[in-house]
């Protein structure tokens, strides 16, 4: 049976409930909010003489929740007209309504007894075939549809979104005893299809698998720092982006989730596990106790392992359980990694350190391995289910089994021994027959260790995907420094980025430059993407700096030009460019984006032209293609100057995207041309399949414009009053004057008498002069390099 979900009814509209209904309004679905009615009025509402029988009184508990979120940072939803498709309500008159809708998901307390009622209600009035699931973080499924009916029983499933509900990407999917493999294997796709997940089918076990998992990690850190007499400050050095993990590591994550959180599942684990041969580590260490006594939970109550006072961010001393000033944590191993870029070819280097650092490296992967090992066939029977809730429930670039791999199997086994761990009996069965990895890459697909196979057996769901990882040297091309270039197979080249955080620099250009030579002599298309945290930070503001300090103007001009052509070679080639952004695609990223025949871009794509953080303007081909959109923007008796002085701002404010969708309102994104994909692991599988579709449609090479309308001196005139307005209101400095004056030069065709058309070149060549003169100017150097030292912009 074909499901269609149009509508999903949310019951619970705390943080996770309104968070899940928002992600839900992301991706276009229409969704009811429900929560209980007050049982009291507030003190305004009995002054406005309002009653408990009050609409406004009745579903006031859901419409503070639900403004609450959307006022929340970071954003739980993508653009905040989507919140348009959320309607409210309360369980007691609304609940009637659920009967209209496709899905209904359960969010309310953690409590059973709760649970079971409302599971009673919503059974008084779904229709059969609905699915009904709960986002429980630990209550087994099997006693939460207990007494309900066989139809009920069947569409029924624990599906566990992890907070923030929009951004982490795990969904564990937890059948119950009666859940039919037709809603599990629709969940699952869904998930990962609709909802941009990581879908991942869990046992009915306490905590799942994430969870189970990552308590454990924080648990037995917590024991560590104890034994190993370590700060939170090292801790928190050891455990964060070294080692591929979030920046705020282990502490601040604490601080950040909540203390309270923790403790509750911590606490679960330690009630319902008492066989885990890890069950003494669950219980609290003394000093976790003491802040729970104290109610220091962290974020939420003001201070935790840190606390802000004033501008100075303190440190918990847990032996002393005060406040101190924050210590630098420096060790010599880690000073060892600086070189090696992948955080997954570290380890190798980590556990074999000298000093402290070493030390506690061999520790907790020591502990871990044991522990994940253990845990199969309890919590899963395939051991890469594990590893894609680390990464996608806790943000962990690889899981324990892939950086079990990345030390060696045998090797984990001689670490774990010398620790005191045995790992698990299914391990050394492995080893014994000849297998030394968990993983293989075979064809471009991943492989796992299959248990009860005992082979290797490749992962399920893969064929959507593109995994450069897995093609990057088997189907390459041609690589410089900077860049590789990989056939995608069907004549569609892909060209990823190689430099430090993808900036775009000479060995960059020329490789784009080539990939379209290629690509026009024999394929049919081409794709640039890449799968790195971000897809680029912009040009190479260090070269810039360097030519503009040493005065090498006529070089400096030479670089900015290869970087316009190579922007417009994007645009005017034999075959069609599809490019495709994800992350942070800042400057010379966004340029390329531009300048694309079709973006498919990722819901988390942060766009923006940021050029005034560093002091210059947009010359890559930026300021020439919004002046161009505006243009093309411009309708009779329209007035036009409000329409270019929207996209002046887009640039001036350096506004940036909080979402793809948001890069649609900026401009920086095309309706009917470009589009969004929210499952980022699809996206180059995607862009593959437009570039394929626009070559078989018949690509023909577009002609250069030479029709762009700009306004002259009448915009020029408005810009220069609208700039010297915001020097004189303070709100600008008199070099943010300088750099707004000269995109208004550019963005006005320079000082034309009247409105003409002109050709892109003509406005390429004034963006170019005016970015020229901008790097002459002593200001923009600070600028660059205090971005360059500090990595934040300076506003002088």
């Amino acid at each position: 049976m074909k499901r269609i979900i149009k509508k999903v009814a949310v019951v619970g509209s705390g943080i996770m409930g309104s968070g899940i209904a928002c992600h839900f309004a992301n991706i276009g679905l229409e969704v009811l909010l429900l929560d209980i009615a007050p049982n009291a009025l507030t003190e305004i509402e009995e002054k406005k003489g309002l009653t408990l029988e009050s609409k406004v009184v009745r579903n006031r508990l859901v419409n503070d929740h639900l403004a609450n979120a959307l006022k929340s940072s970071p954003s739980p939803i993508y653009n905040q007209k989507f919140a348009s498709r959320i309607t409210t309500g309360n369980t007691t008159d609304d609940m009637a309504k659920i009967a209209n809708y496709d899905w209904i998901i359960e969010v309310v307390v953690e409590r059973l007894d709760i649970k079971k009622l409302v599971f009673e209600q919503i059974e008084k009035y779904r229709k059969p075939g609905t699915l009904v699931t709960s986002n429980t973080s630990g209550i087994p499924i099997k006693f939460m549809s207990e007494g309900r009916s066989e139809d009920f029983q069947k569409h029924f499933c624990g599906t566990h979104f992890f907070n923030p509900a929009r951004y982490l990407k795990l969904f564990e999917i937890i059948p119950g005893p009666q859940t039919s493999s037709e809603v599990l294997d629709f969940l699952t796709n869904y998930g990962s299809q609709f909802l941009g997940k990581t879908s991942v089918v869990a046992k009915d076990t306490p905590a799942f698998i994430g969870n189970r998992i990552g308590i454990f990690g924080i648990q037995s850190l917590f024991h560590l720092v104890t034994e190993m007499g370590l700060t939170i400050e090292e801790v928190d050095k050891l455990t964060g982006p070294v080692i591929g993990r979030p920046k705020s590591a282990t502490f601040r994550t604490v601080d950040v989730v909540g203390l309270d959180t923790l403790v509750h599942v911590a606490n679960g684990i330690y009630e319902n596990c008492p066989n885990d041969e890890a069950h003494e580590l669950f219980k609290l260490p003394t000093f976790i106790n003491k802040m729970m006594e104290n109610k220091w939970l962290g974020s939420k109550t003001g201070q935790g392992f840190y606390k802000k006072e004033g501008k100075e961010i303190l440190t918990l001393d847990l032996d002393t359980l005060e406040y101190r000033a924050a210590k630098k944590a420096n060790f010599a191993t880690l000073e060892l990694t600086k070189t090696i870029d992948k955080p997954i070819n570290r380890f190798k280097v980590l556990v074999k350190g000298k000093d402290k650092a070493g030390e506690f490296y061999r520790k907790s992967f020591s502990s871990m391995f044991a522990y994940v090992s253990n845990r199969i066939p309890e919590i899963s029977d395939e051991l890469y289910k594990i590893d894609d809730a680390m990464k996608a429930g806790f943000g962990w670039e690889n899981g324990p089994f892939e950086i079990w791999d990345a030390i060696g199997v045998e090797k984990g086994i001689e670490l774990m021994k010398a620790e005191g761990y045995e790992p698990a009996a299914w391990v050394n069965e492995m080893v014994a027959s000849g297998t030394t990895s968990f993983y293989a890459v075979k064809e471009g697909a991943t492989y796992f260790y299959n248990i009860p196979n005992k082979s290797q057996t490749k992962i399920p769901g893969q064929d959507s995907f593109i995994i450069l990882n897995n093609i990057r040297e088997t189907k390459k091309v041609w690589s410089n420094s900077g860049a590789i270039i990989q056939d995608l197979g069907d004549g569609i080249l892909n060209l990823e980025f190689q430099s430090k955080m993808n900036t775009i620099g000479g060995d960059v250009l020329s490789a784009i430059n080539k990939a379209i030579d290629l690509s026009e002599k024999e394929y049919q298309g081409l794709v640039i993407g890449n799968q790195a945290a971000n897809f680029s930070v912009g040009a190479n503001i260090g070269m810039i700096f360097m030519m503009a300090v040493e005065q090498e103007y006529d070089e400096l001009n030479m670089a900015i030009k290869m970087f316009q052509d190579t922007m417009m070679r994007v645009r005017y080639s034999g075959i069609p460019v599809v490019v495709a952004p994800h992350g942070m695609t800042f400057g010379g990223g966004c340029e390329m984006s531009l300048h694309a025949d079709k973006v498919v871009a990722a819901a988390e794509t942060y766009m923006g032209l940021v050029e005034f953080g560093v002091g210059v303007i947009p010359g890559g081909g930026g300021s020439k293609e919004l002046t161009l959109r505006a243009s093309d923007l411009f309708h009779k008796n329209d007035v036009e100057l409000n329409v270019l002085q929207e996209y002046f701002m887009t640039i001036a404010m350096a506004k940036v995207s909080t979402s793809a969708y948001e890069a649609f309102d900026t401009g920086l994104l095309q309706k009917g041309k470009d589009i969004v994909v929210v499952n980022k692991d699809r996206q180059i599988a995607e862009a593959k399949k437009h570039a394929l579709l626009m070559a078989e449609a018949g690509y023909t090479q577009p002609i250069q414009r030479k029709d762009v309308k700009v306004l002259g001196k009448q915009a020029l005139g408005m810009f220069l009053v609208g700039t010297n307005q915001m020097v004189a209101g303070k709100y600008i400095s008199e070099h943010d004057l300088k750099i707004a004056n000269k995109l208004a030069y550019v963005m006005a065709g320079g000082d034309l008498s009247e409105p003409t058309l002109v050709s892109e070149q003509y406005l390429l060549d004034i963006e170019r002069e005016a970015f020229l003169s901008l790097c002459t100017e002593r200001k923009t150097l600070e600028r660059i390099q205090f971005m360059l030292t500090k990595g934040k912009p300076l506003r002088n």
